[in-house]
């Protein structure tokens, strides 16, 4: 982006710091690991890495929310409410567009005021994209919160806990994840899947690791026996479906089914889970209390999309999560994007969970419904 783009998005960063949004400017150069453990070695081919003297592996910034997270765990005022902006150049390598452009967006910690945050989130990250031109934009929201609390209230295996909440970050159909769980990568492993079914997990593990030891492997593609046991252990749970019986997935997908008016779905998923048996009253409360902070805010919730299915491609997403689309687009990337993620601060370093929530504004897509189509 030229100069003179940077100058036409002052407006956008302005908006945010006059609302309350300090300005942070995290270095450029960041500890290319935390991302790494967060999103794996796939993203490996999208960083600029490189090391320093030591031999630490060192990467261009790619986005800014991990980089502001650990300014701020780093600063006197760690765990205490604080809101920060940020409007920068970041890096990554992207087959089909260029590998240095412009981000923007603000992130909140610490407040316990959850559902007001997510409010004044949604809608200052809105009110700035329309400074620099952003117009008619189509908001898509979900709780990835309240999904989550569903699944535990179903008292489901940990395993198809877990896996069911990663397909739901991912948009990935319950159909499809369930048919995936009858196949370990790609291969057969049927006769010792069904050696290990009903076996009590110790002697389970014990028998893995001595066929393993009988032949001679300690280890995997980096995996040492004891995990090779447990992927195995795993993979036994899904094919047996312990914990997820045929009415557990109904539920679950009538759940996900649910999406349009959010008036109308807040109803729809109270009676699914009053239907169910599930106590979910004080997760459905916060959902109807964020609606009203919402429209306290000045914007139409009638408006707005809701889906049940929908979650963002990163696994950190606690609770309350959104795009803004503009709809000449047609690759379907969002202008703006963000969510709640009061588990990442944590993982980051903190010693507990820190509540925070935020947006990134992809500026070159603002005016440009061709611009960034390709990540």
């Amino acid at each position: 982006m030229a100069d003179n783009g940077e100058r036409g998005l002052q407006g956008l960063i302005a908006h945010l710091v006059e609302a309350g949004y300090d300005r942070a400017e995290p270095e450029i150069l960041q500890p290319a690991g935390v991302f790494l453990d967060l999103a794996g070695e796939d993203i490996r081919s999208r960083l600029y890495v490189t090391s320093d003297g030591a031999g630490a592996e060192l990467c261009l910034r790619p986005e800014y929310t991990i980089p502001v997270c650990l300014d701020y765990l780093a600063s006197s005022g760690a765990g205490r409410p604080a809101n920060f902006s940020y409007f920068g150049r970041v890096f990554r390598i992207r087959p089909n567009g260029p590998g240095e452009f412009y981000q923007a967006g603000m992130e909140s910690f610490g407040r316990t005021d959850r559902e007001a945050a997510d409010a004044e989130i949604l809608s200052l990250s809105l009110e700035a994209a329309e400074k620099s031109g952003a117009d008619a934009l189509q908001i898509r929201f979900g709780d990835a919160g309240l999904f989550s609390r569903l699944l535990e209230a179903l008292n489901l295996s940990p395993v198809w806990l877990r896996r069911i909440r990663r397909a739901h970050a991912r948009c990935v159909s319950l159909a499809d994840l369930v048919k995936s769980a009858d196949k370990v990568d790609g291969a057969d492993h049927s006769g010792v899947l069904a050696a290990l079914e009903g076996v009590d997990r110790k002697g389970a593990r014990a028998l893995v690791q001595d066929l393993l030891s009988i032949a001679g492997i300690s280890s995997v593609g980096g995996r040492s026996s004891a995990e090779i046991a447990e992927r195995f252990l795993e993979q036994a749970s899904l094919q047996g479906g312990a914990g997820f019986s045929q009415e557990k997935r109904q539920v679950i997908e009538s759940w996900l089914a649910v999406g349009g008016n959010p008036d109308a779905s807040s109803r729809a998923l109270r009676t699914l889970a009053q239907d169910a048996g599930l106590d979910l009253r004080a997760q459905l409360d916060a959902f109807d209390e964020r609606l009203g902070f919402i429209a306290a805010r000045g914007l139409d919730v009638n408006a707005l999309d809701f889906a049940a299915g929908f979650g963002r491609n990163l696994d950190y997403y606690t609770g309350f999560v959104f795009e803004a689309h503009d709809t000449r687009r047609t690759d379907g990337r969002p202008v703006v994007g963000g969510g709640r993620y009061d588990g990442l601060l944590r993982t980051l370093g903190a010693s507990e969970d820190i509540p925070a929530v935020g947006a990134a504004i992809w500026c070159e897509r603002l005016n440009d419904p061709t611009a960034g189509a390709a990540e």
